[in-house]
């Protein structure tokens, strides 16, 4: 009988999880990786199409979707449902500064550091559609640090871990269903979607969608990094130079996530945050102090005055292509990553309540996203205004990694300054490996403690898909980027029940813990 049990926990140990996930989310990088490899323009292409047409059919879907969630989850919060405990503790697991941490760095991650010095300058120069000044001009800035703001704000946070997370969490700690993206079609098909091939297809949907989602800012930091380290070292800016990158970066996140949320994975978050405190007090203090205090409040005054004009653009009101690159791309990456987030989320918010888990990622960590890309790219608009960098050419060919490293150089503190942000960049997509390694960990095995080899075979599959899609070309990258907007379409589906299935779990915790009647 002991042999029989040992036997099982180690079938238990090693097992990948469901197969119908595990083959198509495997299929799916082993026919992306060959098909690129036998032809990277066709492939280009038909994501291209594919991207293209996802945008114009669903972009609006995508836009409202993310707009109604998030004013569902603000009321909800403040009802009395709110106070409900997530889990089965009367207390958190982590202290609120580990969780806070955890959360706005697993969530922020390498995008927003990749594009916060860059997308705000970007924006000056080529005006949004929903502004009418002259490009280039201080009168440019408000409406600048507006549109960041309306990519990676309150609505794209929302969407990541409020709704879906409590439908989540009461289903998991209250029915003891499992930690899987199927969870959120259960009130709608029932008990043969948790046991057939199709809930196998919806979590592999999920799955597919954050591979390509994380894959990209690892790849992109490999690019970027070795290009930082050429820039400040001399070191060859070669492919082997990124590959070492990518095996440093792949190590310290498999390392983290194997590691586990309370060890490796809130060290990684504590360190980033503290870092980035460290980077933003520098910049605040040294840097054009006065500036950045007026852009922000300028920046945050139209943004919540024109919020509803530039997260409800339509074709009619905006240029399709640029619509399609920056409203519909941005949402269409959040809502891709989102199941899976939600998934973490719940995990890591045992003995939080409702209210404070929609509270820190649809309002605190949006305002710090905010003030981030104030102070980085608000910094490079100054710079750019006083002549002190010349970004124009590069950002509008989409050159975001240049744009960083010159800002960053611009910076009180120079290379140091540049070296520093480079390392900032790198833990924030370690916190994306690791949490999404252990998020994809947890689909397979149905639970929230999947094993350590489970979390580190995936970490160790999306960095060698990183290494691939590098040596054939950093275009591929970007193909793979694009392909995470076609992703989002089944994705936005599975998400769609949580609008009302949301706040059905909410009072449903709240009348199992004496809350309300």
């Amino acid at each position: 009988m002991n042999q029989s049990a040992s036997d099982a926990n180690r079938r238990q140990r090693f097992a990948l999880g469901d197969p119908v996930v595990l083959t198509l989310s495997i299929g799916f990088v082993v026919l992306f990786l060959t098909l690129s490899y036998i032809d990277l323009n066709v492939v280009a292409d038909t994501i291209s199409q594919g991207f293209a047409w996802s945008a114009r059919t669903f972009g609006t879907y995508f836009q409202f979707l993310m707009l109604v969630t998030f004013f569902i989850a603000i009321v909800l919060a403040l009802t009395p449902a709110g106070k409900a405990k997530i889990g089965d503790l009367d207390a958190p697991e982590l202290s609120t500064f580990k969780w806070v941490s955890i959360i706005l760095c697993t969530l922020l991650a390498g995008g927003g550091v990749f594009f916060a010095a860059g997308e705000p300058i970007y924006h000056f120069v080529n005006v949004p559609p929903a502004f009418d000044t002259e490009p280039g001009v201080p009168a440019a800035i408000p409406g600048a640090l507006a549109q960041s703001f309306t990519h990676w704000g309150f609505v794209g946070w929302a969407i990541l871990g409020s709704l879906t997370a409590i439908v989540l969490a009461q289903a998991h700690y209250v029915k003891g269903q499992p930690l899987r993206p199927r969870t959120l079609l259960y009130p709608v098909f029932g008990e043969r979607l948790m046991r057939g091939p199709l809930g196998g297809l919806v979590d592999a949907c999920c799955v597919i969608a954050v591979v390509a989602g994380t894959v990209g800012p690892v790849g992109f930091l490999a690019t970027q990094v070795g290009f930082g380290l050429h820039d400040l070292f001399g070191l060859p800016n070669t492919f082997l130079t990124r590959l070492c990158v990518l095996l440093v970066l792949a190590v310290v996140y498999v390392l983290s996530s194997v590691s586990g949320v309370q060890r490796g994975m809130q060290f990684l978050s504590r360190l980033n945050v503290m870092l980035a405190l460290i980077i933003g007090g520098v910049i605040f203090v040294f840097g054009p102090t006065l500036f950045l205090f007026n852009s922000y409040f300028a920046g945050m005054g139209s943004y919540l005055g024109n919020f509803f004009t530039m997260v409800t653009m339509t074709p009619e009101t905006a240029p399709a292509e640029w619509l399609q690159w920056w409203i519909v791309f941005f949402y269409a990456w959040f809502i891709a990553f989102a199941p899976l987030m939600a998934i973490f989320v719940a995990r890591i918010s045992r003995g939080r309540t409702i209210r404070e888990m929609i509270l820190a990622v649809a309002v605190m960590s949006p305002i710090a996203t905010t003030v981030w890309f104030t102070l980085l790219g608000g910094s490079g608009i100054y710079y750019q205004m006083t002549g002190a960098i010349e970004l124009s050419e590069a950002l509008t060919n989409f050159q975001f990694d240049i744009a960083t490293l010159t800002v960053a150089q611009a910076l009180p503190g120079g290379n140091w300054m540049a070296l520093a942000i480079l390392l900032l960049t790198t833990i924030f997509v370690a916190t994306t490996g690791d949490s999404m390694s252990y998020a994809i960990a947890m689909v397979g095995a149905g639970h929230d403690d999947p094993s350590g080899f489970i979390r580190a075979f995936w970490g160790v599959v999306m960095a060698i898909m990183a290494a691939v899609l590098l040596a054939m070309s950093e275009g591929q990258i970007a193909a793979l980027q694009q392909l995470i907007v076609i992703t989002a379409v089944p994705v936005s589906l599975i998400l769609l029940p949580s609008l009302w299935n949301g706040p059905q779990a909410a009072y449903a915790m709240a009348r199992e813990q004496g809350i309300i009647e």
